[in-house]
């Protein structure tokens, strides 16, 4: 069994691109920017967020925050979103979720510029990720991707089985995996709330992608041996020994799993790193797109 460190690709996801902005920067052409909006003070979107900001310096990247109460209004935020959209220096937005309820989180996706889109959560870019058009791929699903070229993990024939349908991970996972590309060339199996044979479908499967936020879901006598185990759940569990009063739990139940695996992402560590890479590269193929098309 082998450990998938995240942290480790992502680390060199954000060296070469560190590398290119150097490059840039030499030659006097601008960074990359990447904006984002912060609506509210949840604890989980500040750290999401500040770690993203934190990514951005390290990278060389220019950023912008703006933090808005959560009582802004639904026509405020959207007039935030086109001020950005207009920005002739911001290359990708991303707005945190989740948002308040009374903000409309497919209205607020819609308003951002394709061209910015670096979450890859709008429809144009959805649509031409299904279609195999050059887009915008969600960072979790991108990032998941990266891992398995840089563990150089065969895909082409395998059975992929991905648990959890969202529009944001489990779904375009599904569409990825799929495609003639590596990775890809899998035969895909989407499970959900009423897949009535999670468990015989699993041990089917030669790649697990738990997506469905629901701790310890996946447990030992799921999996095959030698099957390669990707995490996406983080989950946070009530645990009075840690200093911020919870730990982070995975869809996995890496205990029992982990030794039938040959590859296996740990939470934390895994995926989680490699969302953050994801949205780095979608910012710098914004940046390289804008200024392709302004000819410079």
């Amino acid at each position: 069994m082998q450990k998938i460190d995240g942290k480790l690709v992502s680390q060199a996801v954000r060296d070469e691109l560190a590398e290119k902005v150097q490059h840039l920067t030499k030659k006097g052409l601008r960074a990359p920017h990447l904006a984002a909006i912060l609506v509210g003070s949840d604890g989980g979107s500040e750290t999401y967020v500040a770690a993203k900001v934190k990514d951005c310096e390290e990278i060389g990247f220019g950023s912008t925050l703006r933090r808005l109460p959560d009582s802004i209004s639904e026509e405020d935020l959207l007039a935030e979103i086109d001020v950005l959209n207009e920005g002739e220096s911001i290359d990708g937005i991303i707005v945190q979720l989740p948002l308040p309820k009374h903000i409309s989180a497919e209205k607020v996706i819609n308003a951002i510029h394709p061209s910015k889109d670096v979450d890859g959560f709008h429809p144009e870019s959805v649509g031409k990720m299904v279609g195999g058009f050059p887009t915008f791929v969600s960072a979790t699903p991108y990032g998941i991707l990266m891992l398995l070229e840089y563990y150089r993990i065969e895909t082409k024939g395998r059975h992929a089985v991905v648990i959890g349908r969202s529009a944001i991970v489990g779904t375009p996972m599904s569409i990825l995996l799929s495609r003639n590309t590596y990775p890809g060339n899998c035969t895909v199996t989407l499970c959900h709330s009423a897949t009535p044979n999670i468990k015989e479908l699993c041990l089917q499967a030669d790649i697990v992608v738990a997506a469905l936020g629901r701790p310890g879901f996946v447990t030992g006598d799921m999996v095959r041996e030698g099957a390669v185990i990707i995490d996406v759940g983080t989950t946070r569990v009530s645990d009075p020994s840690k200093k911020s009063g919870f730990s982070l739990k995975g869809d996995v139940e890496f205990e029992s799993v982990a030794p039938k695996s040959s590859y296996i992402t740990p939470v934390p560590g895994g995926v989680g790193p490699m969302t953050r890479a994801g949205l780095m590269k979608n910012t710098f193929l914004a940046y390289e797109a804008r200024e392709k098309a302004a000819g410079r």
